[in-house]
């Protein structure tokens, strides 16, 4: 497919569409909408891959989403969908398809990359993995002291840690007592040091997650990991008992003292942060097992049918996708709140900042031309609850209007005396208090009745109104599991996607990333010593870098 270059957004009848209807809305509560309308909820609530989605709290009408789909349909979403499941090269820059639902496809089915069916590859390196976390699992797989592994340690960033982490915590119930799994990111020595200080060089292995095993950050750690286990008692020869390897570069890996059956493949055609679901995954498998882990995938492969299949009009992804794009271009939502009222979803927000933001956090369309409309909110949030004693004061009374996705699993696998019904009750509750809010009037009458005298009633009033009318979705599931955590990051991949292909921008490439490696590689080389390297840089980081060689001299000397 030929991606056909398309109009500005905000450029098109069907935006201006958009734009003369909102004015319907700009006096209309949404808590009237709800008096109007007795169905409105059910009405505006999808279901699928174990997921519910009430998106009835949301500033629109039935004639918005008229407009909003008729805008899909204009945009050619239906058509850039299966050219994305096709295995189109929508990653334009690159010139590379984008087949992260191919990992996780339920059949044989062949999906064609350079005239190669990619499926025998990725079923290859699911039995792969498979036998490799069996075997540490199992205790089969010894370490240096033949004792078996007791602690998993993942080595990566960006996308080869943040989907990881998350799932691993997400799905901690699921978990065995052996292997514990362990994560390390920040090139900053605590990070590493912080990790290892108790563990046992004998029983520990690492897993290597870089596509191309250049990685800066990732390579520092890794170096260090080795030392440590050299330090601890382990040889050369007995590195391959301890390290594993995910990468497209297995040469280096294997230089680096890996052996061939402990390196899993990664491939162009995914994405770091798409990559969850690829040999990327390997610690989940570890710490739940890998029918916990397919389970995973077959999760995510239930949303990636209903977004291939669904109309517009009842696509969860599509809907989605839509109100983000309608609030930002829309009213000028500059950012998009997600906040789990579930403890093993904390690191959800991460997770999405990095898929969100760094695949539409692009200025210039398809074509090279400059995007007119603002693209990629800013994507926050954090566990529900906690929030509620800290930012959810500004989402309530503040300048700003900020989207809202709750999600809510409505059973926990750790109920304690009606903590759960708690958790839920201050759930819905924020979604209401967004909605209704509470008018002056109200605050007034009400501080009058419990005995404010009227004049010091009138003056607090202004202060404790809240204006309401602020949109929010709900997604909830009956459980938190693997297949419900597949269907959500899934879902939020796709809604990802649905805005791209709205705005008309390439979510599969992140040059402005790649530009801060480039520049980091020149700096680090600069604090090394290298008096050359710093010739071309700007006063103020050619400043920074002679300080930073000052304080370390200094602390040498005195070391």
């Amino acid at each position: 497919m030929t991606i056909p270059s398309l109009p500005p957004l905000t450029e098109t009848s069907e935006w201006a569409a958009l734009v003369n209807h909102r004015p319907q809305l700009e006096e209309l509560p949404l808590r009237e909408l709800f008096q109007r309308d007795p169905q409105r909820y059910p009405r505006m609530t999808l279901t699928a891959a174990g997921l519910t989605l009430d998106y009835s709290r949301n500033r629109v009408t039935d004639q918005t989403l008229e407009l909003l789909t008729a805008l899909a349909r204009a945009r050619g979403l239906p058509e850039r969908v299966e050219a994305l499941f096709r295995g189109e090269r929508l990653n334009t820059t690159e010139n590379r398809p984008a087949l992260h639902t191919a990992l996780r496809q339920s059949s044989d089915a062949p999906v064609h990359v350079e005239g190669e069916d990619i499926i025998p590859a990725v079923s290859a390196t699911l039995t792969r993995m498979e036998s490799f976390s069996n075997a540490v699992r199992g205790g089969e797989w010894r370490g240096v002291s033949g004792e078996a592994i007791t602690d998993v340690v993942s080595i990566g960033i960006g996308g080869s840690y943040l989907g990881p982490l998350t799932a691993t915590h997400a799905l901690a119930p699921f978990q065995s007592d052996r292997p514990r799994c362990h994560y390390v990111a920040n090139v900053d020595g605590e990070d590493i040091q912080a990790t290892l200080k108790d563990l046992n060089p004998a029983t520990t292995l690492f897993l290597i997650q870089s596509k191309s095993f250049t990685t800066q950050e990732t390579l520092a750690n890794a170096r260090v990991a080795r030392q440590w286990f050299l330090d601890g008692g382990g040889s050369e020869a007995t590195i391959q008992h301890h390290f594993a390897a995910v990468t497209a570069n297995a040469e280096r890996a294997r230089d680096f003292g890996i052996a061939g059956n402990s390196i899993f493949p990664m491939w162009d055609w995914v994405g770091g942060r798409y990559s969850l679901w690829s040999a990327i995954g390997l610690p989940v498998a570890l710490a739940v097992g890998m029918p916990r882990f397919r389970e995973l995938l077959a999760g995510a492969h239930a949303m990636d049918q209903h977004f291939r299949q669904a109309p517009p009009e009842h696509n969860m992804p599509m809907i989605m996708g839509l109100l983000g794009v309608w609030y930002l271009n829309g009213f000028g939502a500059e950012s998009h709140a997600v906040i789990p009222y579930d403890h093993n979803l904390r690191h959800l927000p991460e997770h999405l900042q990095q898929l969100d933001m760094e695949s539409n956090g692009k200025s210039v369309c398809q074509d090279g031309s400059p995007v007119r409309p603002h693209t990629g909110p800013i994507i926050w949030g954090g566990p529900g609850v906690n929030g509620q004693h800290a930012y959810h004061q500004l989402l309530h009374q503040g300048t700003r209007l900020v989207p809202v996705d709750f999600v809510l699993p409505l059973t926990n696998h750790n109920p304690v005396d009606g903590h759960h019904a708690m958790l839920t009750a201050n759930c819905l509750a924020q979604a209401r208090a967004l909605m209704i809010g509470r008018s002056e009037q109200q605050v007034r009458e009400a501080m009058i009745a419990q005995g404010t005298p009227e004049a010091e009633a009138r003056r607090i009033a202004p202060h404790r109104a809240i204006p309401g009318n602020r949109p929010s979705n709900l997604l909830t599931m009956e459980r938190l599991e693997p297949a419900t955590l597949g269907a959500l990051i899934a879902l939020y991949e796709h809604r990802t996607f649905v805005q791209a292909a709205l705005w008309d921008i390439n979510p599969f490439d992140q040059w402005g990333v790649e530009l801060g490696k480039e520049i980091g590689g020149q700096i680090l080389q600069a604090l090394n010593g290298d008096q050359g390297s710093d010739s071309a840089l700007d006063s103020a980081t050619a400043g920074q870098i002679a300080r930073f060689r000052a304080v370390q001299g200094e602390a040498s000397a005195s070391g």
